[in-house]
């Protein structure tokens, strides 16, 4: 796994009245602090990728559909340097997923229905001056194809 990356399970828990899951708790090892909550969307088969950050810590919940999220390294120095990760969030995997400042990432919506990730940032987005470097979704800067692969 990339350096710095976490996957937390959580644990729905139900009734007959319906479920409740804690998403994300200040006293919990991962917690750093609190920058803001916004909530993302992807319709089917749509790709949002690639960017990063050089300040900001993501804390990604998918609490709609189903997200395959992928990371890439390129961190100088990192002892994963050049290694890619996949993830697989949502209602049939219930986990939040820390990506680390540096690491590149970005999600597509691999469920039938708009697809909702709830993230939860150490820093409050910035419209003067955005901590996020972007590039392509579909560029060969980055050694992962977002195409569903049948094996």
């Amino acid at each position: 796994m990339i350096d710095g990356v976490r996957v937390t399970p959580l644990r729905p828990i139900s009734d007959e009245r319906g479920r409740l899951m804690e998403l994300f708790r200040s006293d919990e090892p991962d917690f750093e602090k609190f920058g803001q909550v916004y909530l993302t969307t992807a319709y089917p088969g749509v790709v949002k990728a690639w960017h990063y950050h050089k300040k900001q810590t993501d804390n990604f919940v998918c609490i709609r559909g189903m997200m395959k999220v992928a990371l890439y390294d390129p961190r100088d120095g990192s002892p994963t340097q050049g290694e890619v990760n996949e993830f697989f969030l949502g209602v049939w995997n219930p986990i939040r997923l820390r990506i680390p400042p540096g690491v590149y990432h970005g999600f597509k919506c691999i469920s039938t229905g708009e697809a909702m990730i709830i993230n939860t940032p150490t820093e409050p987005y910035s419209r003067q001056q955005p901590d996020e470097y972007r590039l392509p979704a579909h560029t060969d800067e980055i050694p992962y194809d977002w195409s569903r692969q049948d094996r």
